[in-house]
């Protein structure tokens, strides 16, 4: 697989041309919706197994091969050179596909409304292939105990059929916010915990969940110790049944970083308690806030880089968006959200106000602007292959678990492709 960034002047056809494929694969495989209006700047895969590389200057077939982890003998045998020999700058390569390691994938699933839609249905079956784990977004937990059902419609039977751990994601969300008061409830009430526990494992059952999610976020931070005291108990129950228990944890950098998101979410216990942790390394840009890149590398790798000093990295799912967002400018704090988008939407805005597309190296991330029909400038910044590419090296590099999306339903084709360019998905 490759990722090529379209230039000016340039057509599908000379780019499938260029590396010896079809047109129709192209569009098939990045879901092109007008295969003769491609943006400048706009990164696109390339369905062929292996990749190219253009010799630049200082290079050897060694340094090649270190870069992309195959030996100096197979680069030079398939491209036909002696091993010994100076590379013309220019001199396009063949790199052979590299061998994958394993690696699981989540993604959360959230209905709106009092069914699941069919074409959120229809995202569960099309990604299935892609994914370890469908996280069903969320049983609410009650001040009593009991649990708020979302609509489940055919997803258990999507799950069972598509060999998908279903996980069941509880939360402390209480009209549509987090509840520090309810988290204290059920964390320092034994009575009510009991139910609460009873409750969660009964329904479980009922839907044939077999991972149970604790996504407990903006908790009092005097009740991290409670907090931790809750998974253990959880846990022993859940593994009990023989299922999974995960969590979701808040972006740190430190043990002792403040702010009422970070202070309940004690890395080393979880890391120790639960099987696996989802850390939500996203929303550095937010709807709220002024542009940027959603999840920019810098900060990402600060984040994962703390986690692994507490965490075993064989527990870590990196978080990551499947959306961006786009700001009407100028930014003033308090003024109108950002609308999220998904990566096809900033593709066709891109294209329809004629902008071009630029990719921020710091952030690894593309951005650009449109000015639309009122001559309000907007700023856009969302994810494409190349910034999901970073993401999944950083992943490789640190020897994480894996990646956890949020959310299901938005349209971002290229990601699933490099899923499987880069990784072996596990399935259980």
């Amino acid at each position: 697989m490759l990722i090529h960034v379209v230039q000016s002047g340039q057509t599908l056809y000379s780019i499938a041309q260029t590396y010896g494929t079809s047109i129709t694969a192209i569009v098939e495989a990045n879901e092109i919706p007008n295969p003769d209006q491609l943006v400048v700047g706009q990164a696109i895969v390339i369905p062929i197994i292996g990749q190219f590389y253009t010799v630049q200057r200082g290079d050897s077939l060694w340094s090649i091969s270190r870069k992309f982890g195959t030996s100096v003998f197979e680069l030079a045998a398939v491209n036909g050179l002696n091993i010994n020999q100076l590379l013309p700058i220019g001199l396009r390569l063949y790199i052979p596909e590299r061998p994958k390691r394993q690696a699981e994938f989540n993604v959360y699933l959230e209905p709106l409304g009092a069914q699941v839609s069919q074409s959120l249905e229809d995202s569960a079956r099309e990604t299935a292939p892609y994914l370890t784990y469908l996280t069903h977004f969320s049983f609410q937990a009650q001040r009593d105990g009991s649990l708020k059902e979302p609509p489940i419609g055919n997803l258990q039977t999507i799950a069972n059929e598509q060999n998908l751990v279903f996980s069941m994601a509880v939360t402390n969300l209480e009209n549509n916010q987090f509840s520090a008061e309810l988290g204290h409830i059920l964390l320092t009430d034994d009575d009510v915990q009991t139910k609460f526990l009873n409750n969660i494992i009964a329904t479980a059952k009922k839907y044939q969940f077999r991972d149970i999610h604790f996504d407990f976020e903006y908790l009092f931070p005097a009740d991290r110790e409670a907090y931790n005291q809750f998974l253990r108990r959880a846990r022993d129950r859940i593994h009990s049944e023989g299922w999974f228990i995960s969590s979701a944890l808040a972006p740190k950098t430190s043990a002792e970083q403040k702010g009422q998101w970070y202070e309940a979410h004690d890395y080393k216990a979880h890391g120790e308690i639960v099987d696996w942790v989802v850390i939500m390394t996203y929303e550095w840009g937010y709807s709220g806030g002024p542009p940027m890149a959603v999840s920019p590398i810098g900060p990402v790798r600060d984040v994962l880089e703390y986690a692994v000093t507490e965490i075993p990295p064989q527990k870590i799912m990196m978080g990551q968006n499947l959306y961006g967002y786009d700001w009407t400018l100028p930014f003033v704090q308090g003024g109108p959200y950002a609308k999220a988008i998904s990566p096809q939407q900033a593709i066709q805005l891109a294209s329809k106000y004629n902008a071009e597309i630029k990719f921020d190296e710091e952030a690894q991330a593309p951005t650009f602007r449109y000015t639309d029909e009122n001559q309000k400038v907007h700023e856009v910044w969302f994810e494409d292959a190349r910034s999901i590419q970073a993401k999944f090296d950083l992943v490789k590099e640190l020897h994480l678990r894996g990646v956890s999306y949020w959310k299901l339903g938005i349209s971002f084709p290229q990601n699933w492709l490099l899923i499987i360019d880069n990784f072996q998905v596990v399935k259980k």
